[in-house]
């Protein structure tokens, strides 16, 4: 009996060679600020096991996407000396990707990781911009004691000088509502996904030609993506997202992206496969860039 390869979609030696590959899976099992339901730091794990699962012919796109060579790299372990530490530790991980050229995917881990991968791409990409697809605004100053919790991520985000925007936000604190006033940040509803014909071209509009894309698994609704440890009622389906993500990839230049807080639930693994298709959804897209 004969098992698939222990890495990223089950792939070969000589299709996940780090040197000869374009794409770099960073697993980063880090859930130390979780605020309500723990357990995002088996979500690397679970989602590189689904993507075993995954075909790697792409339906909608007519075609395979893994001759430019994919790594699954070793996971970053977690910082003992907490969350400030651990974003430097993420910081000097990612920037050695960056460094080398790849496409750094990240899988995380709680969302708190986004602030140390999005300063290392932007380290090489100056004119980076984000797009922030998630349920929440995660614009809180600090939350339970940390300026680096998954609540504060898209805060710091702001603090380096780094435009974004948010799309599916539905859910933020009466500071976070106070905060987005003052300094014009404007995000697209889930709402506005669902009444808005315009949408998708609007959110392209205010995004620099060179984007990473952080993907909180709770942007989708909780029948799509159950597992995750803040769901919010009322969220994206599979088909707003990924013509989203096509779009952006059609008319910008995604450089980096990282999909966080899944959740294995005991029993059932949708939610970890939805996020390995879409790991694979970001690597297809990217490569039919213009």
């Amino acid at each position: 009996m004969t098992s698939e390869p222990d890495r990223f979609l089950g792939l070969e030696d000589s299709e996940s060679e780090y040197k000869q590959s374009g794409f770099a899976v960073l697993p980063i099992p880090y859930d130390a600020t979780a605020s309500f339901l723990a357990g995002t730091r088996h979500g690397p794990r679970a989602i590189i096991t689904a993507s075993q699962q995954v075909e790697t012919y792409d339906e909608e796109l007519g075609g395979e996407f893994i001759s430019i060579g994919i790594a699954t790299l070793d996971p970053i372990t977690p910082h003992a000396d907490g969350p400030e530490a651990m974003h430097h530790g993420i910081y000097e991980a990612a920037g050695k990707i960056v460094a080398d050229d790849k496409f750094l995917l990240a899988l995380g881990g709680e969302h708190s990781i986004t602030s140390g991968l999005v300063r290392a791409v932007k380290s090489k990409y100056h004119d980076l911009s984000v797009l922030q697809i998630d349920a929440h605004a995660d614009l809180r100053e600090s939350y339970q004691g940390s300026k680096y919790s998954h609540a504060s991520v898209m805060r710091r985000i702001h603090d380096m000088g780094v435009p974004f925007v948010g799309v599916g936000i539905r859910s933020y604190s009466s500071e976070e509502a106070s905060f987005m006033e003052s300094a014009g940040i404007r995000p697209v509803t889930a709402s506005d996904c669902r009444s808005s014909g315009d949408w998708i071209d609007g959110t392209i509009d205010r995004l620099t030609e060179h984007v990473y894309v952080t993907l909180d698994i709770d942007a989708f609704d909780p029948a799509f993506a159950p597992g995750t440890g803040t769901p919010e009622p009322g969220g994206l389906d599979w088909h707003q997202v990924t013509a989203l993500l096509r779009a952006v990839a059609e008319r910008k230049n995604i450089v980096a992206a990282d999909i966080v807080e899944v959740i294995p639930v005991p029993g059932q693994v949708i939610t970890e496969f939805l996020a390995a298709r879409l790991a694979y959804k970001i690597i297809s897209y990217t490569q039919t860039h213009p």
